[in-house]
């Protein structure tokens, strides 16, 4: 065969090579990390009342687990709980959530025992008619209903226009007759109320529960710290496990302690939408799923350089990821962290939600194991050295 036409028949393969579809890289789903203690755990802690400003209950609970896995701990006066691992080391490493819990305050008691309300975070209104709930008074849990009058009697009105859920009509009945009642119970001017409902598995992989935004970070920071404990890893830093108190009411907890810690490096989890379900955006909330993995996002308070070490991580470990935008803020602890002291590079990996602020959270297990799986091979591949200037 002649030089020439050795050339052309090698062009031919090539060529013939070159139009076969390329074969797209499988992302493997990731080996669960969970354990039938620590779901255990996650149950107890969703179950738990952890309500804004009164977050103890749930902080104590999650010491309580995380503690073997840290070698040291700490809380501020606010009632940020802090794990830390290696609490000498200069150069430190923050993996953040916040616990507190969106609930209600007793406002007003009137002769007739009927108790009204004020909202304590983002608390919806509109899900409160007909629900059980718990009013943490001075003697304790006295259990109570959001009274709601029955529809045959919303529309027997002058204008036959129906009646909806406001924050000034809405109302608690726990049974009590008059004033004097509710408050032998115990109740008071400013007791805290939460929802009765918890946690609970679905078909398929999904949990439910009310407070996963965000006791599910939580759950998430403290189930790295046990990968760490569990698999003997040295880190070259100190790491600081932090679950703050007030993320719902202005991102307080994360605010302080960011003044006390001052860290070199902060990951913060939180929680974000599905946008799959009716009623929600796509082209304003991006494109977000349940079961197809953590979803960081882009925005001024996210550390490019970061990020970017992020999605290497996530590409490494064949981790799907669903990223986002967020505009001037994130809305989250990460805008806290960022702006805090010279300012820390910050990076924000949320876990798609469905139905948030409300009873029934719903998010899927496969996204706390890839979360969970993308925050621990991240921390193992930081270091002081790692370079995040920008210049």
């Amino acid at each position: 065969m002649s030089k020439e036409k050795k050339v052309k028949e090698k062009e031919k393969a090539v060529a013939k090579e070159s139009a076969k579809p390329k074969a797209t890289k499988k992302l493997s789903k990731p080996a669960t990390v969970l354990t039938e203690e620590s779901v255990g755990f996650l149950r107890n802690y969703i179950n738990t009342p952890s309500a804004v400003g009164f977050e103890s209950g749930g902080q104590k609970l999650w010491l309580d687990y995380i503690k073997p896995f840290v070698d040291t701990h700490f809380v501020d006066p606010y009632g940020t709980a802090v794990g830390v691992i290696n609490p000498d080391a200069p150069f430190k490493v923050v993996i953040e959530a916040h616990c507190d819990e969106i609930s209600w305050f007793v406002n007003y008691i009137n002769n007739e025992g009927l108790i009204y309300v004020k909202r304590n975070g983002g608390v919806d209104h509109q899900i409160a008619p007909a629900k059980r709930v718990l009013i943490h008074g001075k003697k304790g849990a006295v259990k109570a209903v959001f009274g709601w009058p029955a529809i045959h009697t919303r529309m027997s009105n002058p204008d036959n226009k129906e009646p909806v859920a406001k924050v000034d009509n809405l109302f608690l009945d726990c049974g009590a007759r008059n004033k004097k009642e509710v408050e032998e119970l115990g109740i008071h001017i400013g007791s805290v109320i939460t929802y009765e409902e918890g946690f609970d598995e679905l078909a398929n992989g999904y949990y439910i529960g009310r407070a996963m935004d965000n006791r599910i970070g939580g759950f998430m920071i403290a189930e790295v710290a046990r990968l760490l404990k569990n698999n003997k890893k040295q880190l070259p830093f100190g790491l600081y496990i932090v679950n703050a108190v007030q993320e719902e009411i202005g991102l307080r907890g994360a605010e302080m302690i960011a003044r006390r810690i001052k860290p070199n490096i902060a990951i913060i989890t939180d929680v974000t939408h599905d946008t799959q379900t009716p009623m929600i955006n796509k082209i304003i909330e991006g494109d977000v799923a349940c079961g197809k993995g953590p979803s960081p996002c882009y925005g001024p308070a996210v550390h490019n350089k970061l990020l970017k070490i992020v999605e290497d991580v996530a590409e490494k470990n064949n981790i799907p990821l669903q990223m986002r935008t967020v505009s001037r803020s994130t809305g989250t602890d990460t805008d806290s962290f960022a702006y805090a002291n010279d300012g820390c590079p910050s990076v924000l990996i949320s876990i798609p939600l469905r139905y948030m602020h409300t009873t029934v959270e719903m998010l899927h297990k496969d996204d706390i194991d890839s979360t969970v799986q993308l925050m621990y091979e991240t921390l193992l591949t930081l270091s002081p050295e790692t370079n995040l200037s920008y210049m």
